[in-house]
């Protein structure tokens, strides 16, 4: 289980939806699948309006029909949506597609021409009107976060979703490091984080096996799967998953992959920075 700056414990192995309902013929399954990964424990799902254009909100909500109350929904605004006006509208679109009341964790997509202030803005009026219960961001880099963490309310930011896998690490040179500090501060030196949100603020893996078939094709990563008599897409997720405060959010749009997903997080790797060296 990863912690939340509010204290909320979600875990650390997710579902992503991306390129989920682009196509009806293959709702059902993907339906199934979720289902499927809520079952096994994966019970926060990631999505965004962007997906599908609308598409893959709409294959969560009926994956998570009646059983609301276990899942922790997690959906992400485009750029251009994200002032004080179009923020409200975005969120409402998204609510009525996934059939919620409100959105566990509410994400700006990626940076776009809207100020990050104004969108804090937003975000907190959204989570004052009960519509968002969380915000955080995606694809922000150090620069951004430290920016993010000069403005007022900022201390409410609740996560940074972000590539990483073993072919994508440059945010363990500072990224990481930063967002794993309890009291984070600014880049003015100010301490951004709130009197009771002393906690570090979680990164979210997306592609955590890579993209494509590039990495899971490293022969040595194929040796060291051999090893533990797994798949490497499993080591690929187990070494994210080793990483304290990260949330891995792969995609599987079939039960197989979902069910390989979940046996993950039985695979113990070394926990020191280095533990598949050869890679």
């Amino acid at each position: 289980m990863v912690e939340l700056p509010d204290g909320e414990r979600v875990p650390a192995l997710g579902q992503g939806t991306w390129r989920m309902g682009e196509n009806k013929n293959a709702h059902a399954d993907e339906v199934a699948a979720l289902r499927l990964g809520i079952d096994l424990g994966m019970t926060l799902i990631d999505t965004a309006e962007m997906y599908g254009e609308g598409g893959a909100e709409k294959v969560v909500a009926d994956a998570i029909t009646d059983l609301r109350d276990r899942v922790f929904v997690v959906t992400k605004a485009y750029p251009y949506n994200a002032s004080r006006t179009e923020l409200p509208k975005a969120c409402e679109r998204s609510l009525k597609r996934l059939r919620i009341d409100a959105v566990d964790l509410y994400l700006l997509h990626w940076r776009g021409d809207v100020p990050l202030a104004e969108t804090v803005e937003a975000f907190e009026h959204l989570r004052s009107a009960g519509k968002i219960r969380r915000w955080g961001v995606s694809n922000f880099d150090l620069a951004d976060m430290e920016e993010l963490l000069d403005i007022e309310d900022a201390s409410a930011c609740a996560a940074n979703q972000v590539l990483y896998n073993l072919e994508n690490r440059e945010i363990e040179f500072d990224l990481l490091p930063l967002l794993q500090t309890p009291n984070l501060k600014s880049a003015s030196g100010r301490i951004r984080r709130g009197e009771h949100q002393t906690l570090p603020i979680p990164i979210m893996a997306y592609s955590p096996v890579g993209h494509g078939r590039g990495l899971l094709n490293n022969a040595t990563l194929k040796q060291i799967a051999k090893h533990h008599d797994t798949t490497a897409a499993q080591i690929a997720l187990a070494w994210v998953l080793r990483q304290p405060g990260v949330i891995a959010i792969p995609k599987a749009a079939d039960q197989h992959h979902v069910r390989q997903n979940a046996r993950s997080v039985e695979i113990e790797l070394p926990k020191s920075k280095e533990p598949l060296p050869m890679l």
